[in-house]
């Protein structure tokens, strides 16, 4: 038997609820991953509402994962003045560990939610080359984020809102803005690209690392292969 539980979200924006719509529905690989929506109801989509609702509901199999039933639930309304109202919604039911996987998903979905706010604010409508990969199993162990953090030049002092010289993986030095830092999560943001690091070390995980990648020409194989040498030599 499993255990409900819910998460909720609410965010403004000054991006127009079409433009927040689009964000949700075809340009995830600017702040999430890639996914890929038929327009209209059907399979998980139970509400197609552009550009007001998208609701999702997907059923696991028990022993499949974690979950037996995942729900996500996004509204967007116009703002007074403009801009938009957002109120996003995960709801489901966890299989056990409910207090660690709902610790985890709070933590997660105000990460990828920020991501979101900061793509509306200085991306909307660019389609991104999206890298996501995981460092080796030993970056599951305690300061691993701070290694990471450390080898990628940021100081330890660096709040958010700085603006820090960064070495980044197959790309070289880059001035980036820190916009999103707290004990599990960094997300660093240049000219051209957000970069993600996921200290899920804190959850028993290796570090994780999605980068957005809205540069002309943008290759994920080669950021994941840069990336991948740099993590290797980090956790050798």
């Amino acid at each position: 038997m499993g255990k409900e539980f819910e998460v909720v979200r609410e965010f403004e924006t000054d991006a127009s609820p079409e433009e927040v719509w689009a964000a949700i529905t075809t340009g995830t690989s600017g702040w999430l991953w890639p996914t890929e929506y038929e327009p209209g109801e059907g399979g998980p989509v139970t509400v197609w509402d552009p550009p007001r609702r998208l609701t999702s509901r997907e059923e696991f199999p028990e022993g499949a994962g974690p979950q037996l039933l995942n729900r996500l639930d996004q509204r967007i309304e116009p703002r007074a003045g403009g801009g938009s109202w957002v109120r996003y919604v995960h709801s489901g039911v966890f299989v056990d560990d409910w207090d660690d996987q709902y610790d985890g998903i709070g933590k997660h979905t105000d990460f990828y939610l920020h991501t979101l706010r900061q793509y509306l604010e200085h991306f909307t409508g660019r389609q991104a080359a999206f890298t996501s990969l995981d460092a080796p199993a030993a970056s599951a162990a305690p300061g691993a984020l701070e290694t990471v953090t450390r080898a990628l030049g940021v100081p330890d002092g660096a709040a958010e809102g700085d603006t820090v010289r960064i070495e980044v993986p197959g790309t070289g030095p880059a001035d980036a803005v820190v916009d999103f830092r707290n004990a599990y999560f960094l997300g660093l943001r240049t000219g051209d690209a957000m970069y993600r690091i996921f200290g899920r070390n804190h959850f028993g995980a290796p570090v994780g690392v999605s980068v957005h990648d809205f540069a002309p020409g943008a290759d994920p194989e080669r950021t994941e292969g840069a990336w991948q040498d740099r993590l290797a030599g980090l956790f050798a």
